[in-house]
């Protein structure tokens, strides 16, 4: 099931806080420039790869249930393989995140369907940059 435009919208804009789990402290890696590209936007990101312990100057974080709960977390934007994907549905779960986004290439359907039937919204195979751009967003906070 393809997600509507409307739906992809309303994360965008109602969306302050990106928790990247996978995001990679390497500049020429897809994670690191979307995690670029998302902060030029307005939007905080939350690294969370326990390989280091700081990217783009954020303390990056083991776990999204590492991330102290005073920090809130709006989307959970996903670069990590498929098979990897249903322990952080869970964990998106526990800690009350409403929406998960798998990137490109990454996609579990039971992972999906589990946390639909929790109220979560979840994206499978989608570039979060592409759908800013395509649907002409603009930065969070500019008359939104």
């Amino acid at each position: 099931m393809h997600p509507t435009d409307d739906e992809i919208r309303r994360v965008l804009t109602s969306a302050r806080t990106i928790a990247i789990v996978g995001l990679s402290d390497k500049p020429d890696r897809d994670s690191n420039e979307i995690a670029r590209y998302l902060r030029t936007q307005g939007y905080t990101v939350l690294p969370v790869n326990p390989m280091v312990p700081e990217i783009l100057g954020e303390t990056s974080y083991p776990s999204l249930t590492a991330i102290p709960p005073d920090r809130r977390v709006d989307v959970v934007d996903v670069f990590r393989r498929s098979d990897q994907v249903p322990p952080l549905v869970d964990e998106a779960i526990a800690r009350g995140v409403p929406v998960v986004w798998m990137q490109l290439g990454v996609s579990s359907p039971e992972a999906t369907a589990r946390g639909r039937a929790h109220g979560l919204t979840v994206f499978e195979d989608l570039c979060i940059m592409t759908q800013h751009r395509r649907l002409r967003i603009g930065p969070v906070g500019a008359g939104r």
